[in-house]
């Protein structure tokens, strides 16, 4: 599990560690593993450390003094380093005299030494940095963007707000987007999120002994490949197709028949035993999945369920209206996509979970759709994705799986760590893939996993299927067998290829057997 925690807690955890160490130590070590990161990346890069140029971006405060100490490191290994003091009178001193006693030299004209620079260090602002770059890091920071450095943020990217991955405050100012981030003690909520996200680039964490110290419970959480395998449903000997759990799908119309399609495709890749289909659907599913149980309605009269789907591709008909409403009478777990959000009731929404312990809620709205259930501009949103899904999971009392660059995952309860999705793929962003995942949430909510566990789990394989889909069609273009090359942690092949939902549907069970290796 990749944790992340706030600031505040950050803060904490280095306040206890400091007073049990010596005065320095703990910058000493944060700068020790920034500069083997940086080593790392000059190897890579250009063969060695030695005779390479490295500029130094450095603000007030700690985070310019780790930039001046891994500085100091780098120099005395032969590379040629200059320090830019965007704050001259706050430069933290004892950083400042080792890069000087190293070798290491202030830029006299700032501009001249990045246009010549190996790799940039941004040591402009920390985790604490609010409201983007000031105006005078500006036109420096757009010139080490614009020359061939490398950049490395120190711990964040300056601009960037480390608690809420929201990119230059609310005044929409500028941020440093960096190729790498090396970050210590633990991550920040910000480098999991977009829009922040994408402008850390590649994530290094740096271990200097703040575990022991921060809190057990943290602000996030991303699921990696053993955490998925441990939640997935697992069948037994004397399982059947009702024990495993069957899931009701209430999807499609005459307008988007191919919504019934999708989502029964995801659902049938699910895990549960069987699907029920109910709506105007019935022989398009019928043709595609002959396996499908179906039933023209009204959804509670299909038959037992252990869990719904209903929404994708539904209209606004009131025959869509009935089957929302007569779905969320239920007492089973149920997840609402895309039309079905636009005909939610909150009281009756919020009603549920009093009703039964078992009649819990998923909500698996877009950006758009999340902005019309909390009244606000989709641009608030896209731009604060964490603040919008807690809040939308706080309205509703239900969990909630934001859809997005960043899929969060939030539960009702705020002492519950967000989950973030570190799974996808840019080419996921096409018509009807929100539809395979709700029915392959649903499925998993069927077989038994709570709304968060089956949203994150249904995240993590909806969009590790989307990458192997898109490498698969690159591989299938070059002559290789789709599958090949798909071992945990393979890299998709360059940014492969454009994806259809079916595509990502069809390759649900490679995924799946992917994550359990």
């Amino acid at each position: 599990m990749r944790t992340a925690h706030t600031v505040e807690a950050v803060r904490n955890a280095e306040r206890e560690l400091m007073a049990r160490l010596p005065e320095g130590a703990l910058m000493q070590r944060a700068a020790a593993g920034l500069a083997a990161a940086c080593a790392g990346l000059l190897r890579d890069a250009r063969g060695g450390v030695y005779g390479s140029r490295v500029v130094l971006l450095v603000g007030s405060g700690d985070n310019g003094g780790d930039a001046l100490y891994a500085g100091a490191r780098l120099a005395r290994r032969g590379a040629g380093v200059c320090a830019v003091l965007l704050v001259p009178g706050r430069t933290h001193q004892g950083g400042l005299g080792a890069l000087l006693g190293a070798g290491g030299r202030v830029a006299d004209d700032p501009f001249d030494v990045l246009a010549a620079a190996d790799l940039v260090l941004d040591g402009i602002t920390g985790i604490g940095g609010r409201g983007g770059l000031r105006p005078d890091a500006v036109p420096v920071v757009r010139a080490a963007r614009g020359g061939s450095a490398m950049v490395v943020a120190v711990d964040l990217p300056s601009g960037v707000e480390a608690d809420s991955g929201e990119v230059g405050g609310a005044v929409g100012g500028e941020a440093v987007r960096a190729d790498a981030t090396v970050t210590f003690g633990t991550y920040k909520p910000g480098l999991l999120i977009d829009p922040a996200r994408e402008r850390a680039g590649a994530l290094r964490l740096v271990d200097i002994g703040l575990g022991p110290y921060l809190p057990s419970v943290p602000a996030l959480e991303a699921l990696q490949h053993a955490d998925v395998a441990r939640l997935l449903p697992v069948p037994t000997g004397e399982s059947d197709k009702y024990r495993r759990g069957v899931v009701g799908v209430v999807a499609g119309s005459a307008r988007y028949p191919g919504a019934a399609v999708l989502a029964v495709a995801g659902a049938l890749r699910g895990g549960a035993g069987a699907v029920r289909y109910v709506g105007p659907g019935v022989d398009a599913v019928l043709a595609r999945y002959p396996e499908t149980l179906v039933h023209e309605g009204p959804p509670s009269a299909a038959g037992r369920v252990q869990s719904w789907v209903v929404g994708p591709g539904l209209g606004d008909g009131s025959w869509a209206s009935a089957a929302v409403a007569d779905v969320l009478a239920s007492d089973v777990p149920v997840l609402v996509d895309a039309d079905g959000l636009r005909l939610l009731d909150v009281e009756t929404l919020r009603g549920r979970a009093a009703r039964a312990a078992t009649a819990t809620t998923l909500l698996t709205p877009h950006a758009g759709e999340a902005a019309a259930l909390l009244g606000i501009p989709r641009e608030d949103v896209e731009a604060g994705r964490l603040a919008a899904v807690r809040e939308l999971a706080a309205r509703y009392g239900a969990t909630v799986l934001l859809k997005g660059s960043t899929t969060l995952v939030a539960d009702p309860d705020a002492g519950i760590p967000v989950r973030v999705n570190p799974t996808g793929t840019p080419w996921l962003a096409t018509a009807g893939s929100g539809d395979v995942l709700s029915g392959l949430a649903g499925s998993l909510l069927a077989t038994g996993l709570p709304p968060r566990d089956a949203g994150s789990v249904g995240a993590y394989l909806h969009g590790l299927a989307a990458r192997l889909a898109a490498a698969g069609a690159a591989r299938g273009a070059a002559g290789v067998a789709p599958g090949a090359g798909t071992a945990p942690g393979a890299a998709p092949v360059a940014h492969g290829a454009p994806v259809v939902a079916d595509d990502v549907a069809e390759w649900l069970p490679e995924a799946w057997r992917n994550v359990v290796g």
